[in-house]
C-alpha cells in the first residue's frame, strides 16, 4: 500500500507546534501563536478534518475531495508553522521590556490582522514582508501600531515591482528615474510604450501613496525649501521622459520607516 501523504499531518503538525513553544517563555510564545492559528479561518477546519477523515481504502468521492483538500493544506500548514516558528525564534532573543510588549493585547491584534493578511498574500515575498513587519514590530517601538497597520494596507495594496523601486530609491537616496529603471531591468523601452506608462505608474503611486519623493533642501529646523523657478531655459518641444535623468528621488520619512521595518531582518530593540 503507498504511503498515505496524509499520514504525517497530526504528528508532524504537533511537533511544529512544539517547536514554537520554547519553556523559557511558553506563555507568551503559545500567545502568539494561537493569535496567529486562530486569525486564520481554514486552520480550524484542517484540524478538525484530520480528526475524522477515515484510514479505509475504499473511500467515497466526498472522502478524496477531503483528502485533495487536506494534501494542498498541509503544504500551507508547514508554511505557516514554518514562518511562525523562525518569527518566535527571533522574538525569543530580546529582553524583558519587548516580553511586555509581546504580551500587550495591542501586538496580538497586530498579530491577527498581520496573519489574516498574511494568509491572503499572493506571494511569497508578500509574506515575508509581512513576518518582518510583525516580528520587528514586537521588537521596536519606533513608530506607533496605527502606522504598522498602515504598514500591512501598503504591502497588501502594492506589488512587486513597487517594492523594487523602493529598494533601489532606499539603497542610493537622490537616485533618478533613469537609474531607477537601468539597475532593474536594464534596457531602456520608448517613452510611448506599455513599459514606460507602467514605469510612470510606479513612480506616480509611490509618490501619492507618500512612500517617495522627489529631493526637497530642508532647513536646521527640519522646513522645506520652495524651490526658486529656473530662468533662461529652453523648452524642449517634448514632455518630461519617464526615465529622466535629472531629479533625484529619495524616500519619506514613513518611506524609511516601512524599508526599516520590513526589509531589514533586524531592527534595534525597544529604545530605553
Amino acid at each position: 500500500m503507498p504511503d498515505d501523504p496524509t499520514n504525517f499531518l497530526s504528528a508532524e503538525f504537533s511537533q511544529e507546534l512544539s517547536k514554537l513553544e520554547p519553556s523559557r517563555q511558553q506563555r507568551i510564545l503559545r500567545k502568539l501563536a494561537l493569535a496567529a492559528l486562530g486569525s486564520i479561518p481554514w486552520v480550524g477546519g484542517f484540524m478538525a478534518a484530520i480528526a475524522s477523515i477515515k484510514e479505509d481504502d475504499a473511500q467515497s468521492g466526498t472522502d478524496n475531495l477531503q483528502r485533495q483538500w487536506l494534501e494542498e493544506h498541509a503544504k500551507k500548514i508547514k508554511e505557516l508553522a514554518d514562518t511562525l516558528s523562525a518569527m518566535l525564534q527571533r522574538l525569543d532573543s530580546f529582553g524583558e521590556e519587548v516580553k511586555q510588549r509581546l504580551e500587550s493585547d495591542e501586538y496580538l491584534d497586530l498579530i491577527r490582522s498581520g496573519f489574516r493578511k498574511w494568509d491572503e498574500a499572493s506571494t511569497s515575498e508578500k509574506k515575508r514582508l509581512i513576518a518582518n513587519l510583525l516580528t520587528n514590530s514586537g521588537a521596536s517601538r519606533l513608530t506607533s501600531d496605527d502606522v504598522i497597520r498602515l504598514f500591512l494596507d501598503w504591502i497588501e495594496m502594492y506589488h512587486e515591482i513597487h517594492f523594487a523601486v523602493i529598494r533601489e530609491v532606499y539603497r542610493k537616496p537622490g537616485i533618478t528615474r533613469h537609474t531607477i529603471w537601468k539597475t532593474i531591468h536594464g534596457v531602456f523601452p520608448r517613452e510611448d510604450s506599455a513599459e514606460a506608462d507602467l514605469f510612470r505608474m510606479l513612480i506616480r503611486d509611490l509618490s501619492m501613496g507618500g512612500v517617495i519623493r522627489q529631493h526637497r533642501e530642508t532647513t536646521y529646523s527640519g522646513e522645506f525649501v520652495a524651490r526658486k523657478p529656473q530662468r533662461g531655459t529652453r523648452a524642449s518641444g517634448v514632455l518630461k521622459s519617464a526615465f529622466d535623468t535629472e531629479e533625484p528621488y529619495e524616500l519619506t520619512e514613513l518611506g524609511r520607516q516601512f524599508v526599516h521595518y520590513t526589509m531589514e531582518e533586524v531592527v534595534p530593540r525597544v529604545e530605553g
